[in-house]
C-alpha cells in the first residue's frame, strides 16, 4: 500500500530479525523492525523493538546514537515487498 506525502508516494514496512545483533547488546533478544520509506525507498523513520523491551528510534532529526542508526541506503523494495504494512501501523506503534 503506498501512501503519499508532499506528492511523494510512501511506504511502510515491518520485519523481524531473528538474529541477535552481533555487538555488546546481544542480550536484547530478537528483534521487530519498521521502515517508513519515500518513493525511492530511502529511509525516513526507523524503529528497532527488541525482545527484552529496549526500542530505538531514528529519523531525520535524530539518525544516530551509540546503539545504531537510520538506515543510510534505500531497502530493497522486492526484498521487503512482502513485508509491507499500512501507514496507520506503523503510526500507532511509532507513538507508542
Amino acid at each position: 500500500m503506498i501512501f503519499r506525502i508532499d506528492n511523494k508516494a510512501m511506504k511502510y514496512y515491518k520485519r523481524n530479525w531473528d538474529e541477535l545483533r552481533g555487538d555488546e547488546f546481544d542480550f536484547w533478544g530478537t528483534s521487530t523492525w519498521y521502515f517508513e520509506c519515500d518513493e525511492d525507498d530511502y529511509v525516513l523513520r526507523q524503529m528497532e523493538i527488541y525482545a527484552n523491551g529496549n526500542v530505538l528510534k531514528y529519523d531525520e532529526s535524530y539518525q544516530e546514537d551509540k546503539y545504531g542508526g537510520l538506515a543510510e541506503g534505500p531497502l530493497d523494495s522486492e526484498e521487503f515487498a512482502e513485508f509491507e504494512i499500512t501507514k496507520d501501523e506503523f503510526e500507532r506503534v511509532w507513538a507508542e
